[in-house]
Parts: C-alpha cells; structure tokens; sequence
C-alpha cells in the first residue's frame, strides 16, 4: 500500500492545514496511542519539538490523542530529533514523537514517529497507523487539548550521553568552535555541550522567535558561518539544520565539507584504529562518486540505498556495518546512535581535529565531483521512466557520460518535487544534462 500521510521523513504540512489540522493530529495520537497499547500496556510516550512556533499546539493535539488510548504522556520541550530517539531507547519509552520539519521554514512542520529502539518505525508499522488514522478520522471529536509539562532533566542527560561519546584521547578544551545552531533545536543544546568540555565557543543563530529556523542559516546556508570561521580564526565551523539531525562543517580556510567528506574522514580514523566494521560505508544515491572512487582507493566499498536515513540504517543493521550517512550531513555512527546526530557527528569531527590536525588533512586526496541538483515542483508522481521523453534522455545522457557520471531521478518524499541529479567529471555535462532532464520532467508533469 502507498503511503498517503507518512512520507520518507514523518508527516509535513502547514500547520492548520490537512494533515496538520487538529483534527488529523488528535488520530495521530490515537492510533499511535492504540497501536502501542496492542504492544504494552500502559506505554509511556516522550514527545520533543524545534523552535517552530507551532511546536506545542501540535504537541498537545497529539499529546489528547495519546492520553485518550490511555499512554502516559512526557515532554522534553525543545529537543533535537536524535535527542527524542536517544532518550526513548534509555529511558525505555514506547514510542518518541518529535514535532520538526527539519530544515524547511519556520511555516511548514512535521511528525516523526520513533519506536521504543530509538529507530523510526519500518514502512509496514507507518502503513498501518497511516490506515487506522484515515479510517478513524471522522469519529469521535478531539478533547480539548492541553500543554504537556516539560521536563528538564531530560536534556541534562542526552548532553551526558553526547558527552560520553568523544573519541578517546581528543580534547576539546581551548579549541575555537563556530556553530551556527540555524536557531533551532541546536540553540542551546550545542553551545552547553561544547562549552562544557571546554571548547571556545562562538554561537550564531541561537536566538530562535519561533519564526526564524533555518531563516539564512544553518546547514542550508553556511555562507555566514565561513565568513565567522575566518573571522574568528577557528579551529573549525558546524552548522546544524533545524532539528539538528545533521550538520555541515567548514575547515579552518573556509572549505565547506558535506556529509561524503565526514563519512571519508570517519572511515579512515575507524579502519587505522581497528573499529570499522568490515569493508563497507553506506551511503545514498545521492552520495558522490568522488567518495566512492576515495574509498575505493582504500579497499573500502561504498554501498548505495534509497535516500533516506532510515534506509541507510536498515542496510547498515542487515549488512553488520557501523558507519553510514547522507551527503546533506545525516551521519550514523552505529556504536554510538541508531539516527544521525548533528551533535554527534560535531563532536566526533571536533575529536578528529583535535587528534588529527586541520579538518583538510583528514580528507585529502577527496576530490569532489562537480554535481547538481535541480528540483522540478510536479503536479503528480509517476514513475518517472514511464514519461517517454524523460526516458528518452535519460538513455542518452547515461549512454554519453558512462562510467565518467551518474544520473538520478527521484521524487522527493516530503515536498511535491522532482529531484534531477546529475553528476560528471565535466562541469559542463553536469549543466548540460541537469537542465535537458529537469525540462523533460517539467514539460510531462510539471506543477
């Protein structure tokens, strides 16, 4: 069954909006509230949010659902995705729910459903509420909803937890951080973490009004951070995204390095200290050939899935892989956390500099493929090969480039968006076919 609600990141919407309207909202919570009490009774659920200024309506929409079917409600208030998947796996509570849209603007948000692993539920479990929900949805009015409580200790203790984390022998203290906390999740989070292990810490975009996540900044944006990282002669800049599942870093001259860059990094320091888990790094389609060919070099492999980091989990749990992520910044250090961390991966990369030298010695010798990405807004989503014209070149384009490029073509899981990546040893190839496929979709199923 085709998943209506539930995209490859939770639900989106505007807030208000189906199927962000309360009434969708409350049968969130029921369904998610009636599914776990056919897996235990009584559940605890722990309920965590950005800085969206929707935030604690849909929380406490949600929260009336839940309590309704019976399940004991908690919140961690503001709280980073991967901060509400660590805790519910410590504190052993049934399920998490994190209300984000990540790094959309501050008028879109979301729900991201985690089972009692820490890891989000498999697409079969998302199917079944996403069924339960619709087919309830003309039932029985909402309760009035009401704000849950906050609790404050749980944010002490996903700071120990990160804490606990730094790889053995680095120190941090002294070293001159930049972060730029993208006024969301991160805003206080990350500047207490690195402060309290005695980093010198700079904090841009940490002053979140509900409206201004991801506003300019963060790991969309990290023009200004480069700028701060060269102003302020730092050992190295972070950027994180809205909920703070992800981060992008800048070197100390300024150099941005994405998601394939730390994923090379990362597997080089595991493999010289014995800690990688056989040969494999798991990336997505969207992964670049440089770092595969990098890799490769080192008698690593790069396997590709679906994007999507529960997809990059789900093959890292099937293949006994510890290491894994996605270009945009989402790293899984499997021996740590079952999401990616945008603190996480900070502060594995901040353990790096300060054991290793300058974030550029950790990835020489990466040489980056020129590659873009063109989103074409759709009116519907067929399979994008089954439009003749958009089959047609793609066949050409793949017959020209070879083994010197990749083309992918996919929809995007939360946004009514098709996604033309072309990658290519020539720029020009690059810009050349990107935009032939991007007006071939536009012209079939173009919005």
């Amino acid at each position: 069954m085709a998943k209506t609600l539930f995209g490859t990141d939770g639900v989106r919407g505007i807030p208000g909006e189906y199927p962000l309207d309360d009434r969708t909202l409350y049968w969130i919570g029921r369904s998610l509230g009636s599914y776990l009490q056919r897996e235990k009774k009584n559940p605890r659920v722990l309920i965590g949010m950005d800085t969206r200024e929707s935030g604690p309506h849909i929380a406490a929409e949600i929260a009336a659902g839940l309590r309704d079917e019976g399940a004991a409600v908690s919140s961690a208030g503001v709280i980073s995705t991967p901060g509400i998947a660590c805790l519910v796996r410590k504190d052993e509570f049934a399920a998490g729910v994190v209300i984000s849209a990540s790094h959309n603007p501050y008028h879109d948000n979301g729900v991201k459903l985690f089972a009692f692993s820490g890891m989000k539920f498999p697409d079969e479990v998302e199917e079944q509420l996403e069924a339960d929900i619709l087919r309830r949805q003309d039932g029985v009015p909402p309760d009035a909803a009401r704000p849950v409580p906050v609790d404050r200790a749980l944010d002490a203790e996903y700071l120990e937890f990160l804490r606990g984390c730094v790889l053995q022998g680095a120190k941090l203290a002294g070293m001159k951080l930049v972060l730029d906390c993208a006024n969301g999740a991160a805003s206080s989070l990350g500047p207490e973490l690195f402060r309290s292990l005695g980093a010198a810490v700079v904090a841009i975009h940490n002053q979140p009004d509900g409206r201004n996540i991801n506003a300019g900044c963060g790991s969309l944006h990290p023009e200004g951070l480069q700028k701060k990282v060269i102003e302020e002669r730092a050992a190295l800049g972070i950027a994180f995204d809205g909920d703070a599942d992800r981060a992008m870093l800048v070197s100390a001259s300024g150099r941005i390095v994405d998601g394939d860059g730390m994923l090379l990094a990362a597997a080089r320091y595991l493999r010289s200290t014995g800690k990688l888990a056989g040969t494999r790094v798991i990336g997505t389609t969207m992964t670049n050939l440089g770092l595969e060919r990098a890799l490769a070099a080192e008698g690593l492999e790069l396997v590709r899935v679906a994007v999507g980091d529960r997809y990059v989990l789900e093959e890292m749990l099937r293949s006994g892989s510890n290491l894994g992520g996605e270009q945009s910044g989402h790293i899984i250090f499997l021996d740590d956390a079952t999401t990616g961390d945008g603190l996480l991966t900070a502060l594995k990369m901040a353990s790096l500099v300060a054991l290793l030298g300058p974030l550029e010695t950790l990835i020489a010798g990466f040489k980056v493929f020129p590659q873009t990405i063109v989103d074409v807004k759709v009116s519907a989503k067929p399979a994008l090969t089954s439009l003749p014209d958009v089959a047609r070149e793609l066949d050409e384009a793949t017959r020209v480039l070879r083994d010197t490029g990749r083309i992918v073509l996919r929809y995007s899981g939360t946004e009514p968006k098709a996604r033309v990546m072309v990658e290519a040893q020539n720029a020009e190839d690059v810009a050349y076919w990107s935009q032939r496929l991007a007006a071939a979709v536009r012209s079939a199923i173009g919005a």
